[in-house]
C-alpha cells in the first residue's frame, strides 16, 4: 500500500499528464529579442523626428495631449525600470535640452504625481540619486 505522499504525488503526476495530452511537450519559440528591440527604437526614433519637425514647423498639435502624455509616461516608466535594472545612463543626451525644457517638463511631472520640488530633493537625499 503505498503512502499518502506517493498517492497525490500519482495523481500530480496522472493529471499532468492528462493536461499535456499525448503530444509531447514542445518548448515555446525564442522571441527574436533584438529585432524588436530595433523595430522598436527605430519606431520611437521616427516618432521622436516626427515631433522634432511638428515643433520646427510651428505645429504643436503633431500629436495629441493624450498621446503625448502615453509617450512620456512609458518613457518615465522605462527609463525607471532599466536603471531599477542596474543601467546606467542619463534619460536625455546631456545638453539635448535647453533648461527652460528641463524644468517646465519636470514642474509638470512633478504635478502630475502630486509632489513637490522638496519631495523631491528628500528622496534624492534618501536614494542618493
Amino acid at each position: 500500500m503505498s503512502s499518502p505522499r506517493r498517492a497525490a504525488k500519482d495523481a500530480l503526476d496522472r493529471a499532468a499528464k492528462a493536461a499535456r495530452g499525448s503530444r509531447p511537450a514542445k518548448p515555446p519559440a525564442k522571441p527574436n529579442v533584438k529585432a524588436a528591440t530595433t523595430a522598436n527604437s527605430a519606431e520611437a526614433k521616427r516618432l521622436a523626428a516626427a515631433i522634432e519637425r511638428g515643433i520646427a514647423d510651428g505645429r504643436l498639435d503633431v500629436v495629441s495631449a493624450e498621446a503625448l502624455q502615453a509617450v512620456i509616461a512609458a518613457a518615465c516608466r522605462l527609463y525607471t525600470a532599466r536603471r531599477e535594472a542596474g543601467e546606467q545612463f542619463m534619460p536625455v543626451a546631456k545638453n539635448s535640452l535647453a533648461a527652460t525644457d528641463v524644468m517646465v517638463t519636470a514642474s509638470g511631472l512633478l504635478r502630475a504625481a502630486d509632489l513637490a520640488a522638496f519631495e523631491l530633493g528628500m528622496w534624492q537625499g534618501w536614494t542618493g540619486r
